[in-house]
């Protein structure tokens, strides 16, 4: 999308409302988000209460590429200037010292703070626009706490509806290009430390550093998006391996029970079903809109393909897991 196709009264509308402490969803790369001015408490606490989310659960603040991070940060080290001139803008988050000037609000009481630098280019206008580029949006995904995330302007509609007090102004930028939300990188703590995978790889992350980021530990700082159960449909999500699959929905039809598919292989077929593509990044890109689509079908339960498990799947398998959390032991319910 280039300038010329950007709805610029549109973009400045959602600045100036912004700047008034309102709540504005916009699109990018990764999914679309629901963003308040970082710096208005006021405002931050109206996404928690659109959400229903958790006020200890932090949001990540966007910038543009011009950003003085310095202002948002008290330590920019070696390896976070390594990491943003490898990955932004793009679907990186970068978790730092929060400076003790930005209200914690934005970091759940945390005195670390989330910042990523989005590369899609309403995102860019919207933040260039707002406050002249010298603001920042605390943005998490554009849909009740918990729920699958937008990856398009439709879905936040449908998530909020048009009657929502607190959600009544939504950029449309087409659908996420990568579908699945940005990696996150502690560097809070010193050396780096994986707390989501997204499109950004561990093995990008460690050709860039030149060491491989460690897993979270107990004294990680909370991120979005790290709960056990999180991206869930209201219909339940069973993970079936593909050798079983054919045998299990063949057992849920022989007793009646309503299932959707989603699949990657010939493995099995079904009435309600959709194939992805068996390309991780495709298959990233199309999850959510699959699982919300197989969440209208009225049926009892989803069943996903179980994807591969290797390094390129881990961020797709990392939300699957985490939609699946919930619906432990629902397999083995509809087969009794």
């Amino acid at each position: 999308m280039t300038d010329d196709r950007l709805d610029w009264p549109a973009i400045r509308d959602a600045a100036r409302r912004l700047e008034r402490g309102e709540l504005v969803a916009f699109p990018t790369e990764t999914v679309y988000g629901l963003g308040a001015d970082a710096e208005n408490p006021c405002a931050v606490t109206y996404i928690y209460e659109a959400k229903g989310r958790p006020s200890n659960h932090p949001v990540i603040v966007h910038v543009a590429p011009e950003a003085d991070l310095s202002y948002w940060t008290t330590d920019i080290s070696d390896d976070a200037r390594k990491l943003i001139a490898a990955f932004w803008p793009g679907p990186l988050t970068l978790i730092l010292k929060r400076a003790a000037h930005i209200p914690n609000t934005v970091s759940g009481g945390q005195d670390s703070i989330g910042i990523r630098c989005p590369s899609h280019p309403v995102a860019q206008a919207l933040l260039r626009t707002f406050k002249d580029g010298k603001g920042g949006v605390a943005a998490p995904s554009a849909n009740r706490f918990g729920h699958v995330s937008p990856t398009t302007a439709q879905h936040v509609r449908d998530e909020f509806g048009a009657d929502n007090p607190l959600v009544k102004c939504v950029l449309d930028g087409g659908q996420s290009a990568v579908g699945i939300e940005s990696t996150i990188v502690d560097l809070s703590r010193g050396r780096a430390v994986l707390l989501r995978p997204g499109h950004v790889s561990m093995a990008q992350l460690e050709a860039v550093l030149g060491y491989a980021p460690a897993l979270p530990d107990a004294e990680a700082p909370r991120a979005s998006g790290t709960l056990d159960a999180h991206y869930a449909p209201a219909t339940p999500v069973v993970l079936v391996a593909s050798q079983e699959l054919a045998q299990v929905l063949d057992a849920l039809n022989q007793r009646g029970r309503r299932a959707a598919l989603m699949h990657y292989t010939d493995a099995a077929s079904a009435q309600n079903g959709v194939r992805l593509s068996s390309q991780a990044d495709a298959y990233a890109h199309d999850l959510y809109a699959a699982l919300r689509a197989m969440d209208e079908t009225d049926s009892e339960l989803i069943v996903v393909e179980a994807p591969p498990q290797d390094e390129a799947w881990r961020g797709v398998n990392d939300r699957l897991h985490r939609a699946a959390h919930d619906s432990a032991g629902i397999l083995d319910r509809l087969l009794k």
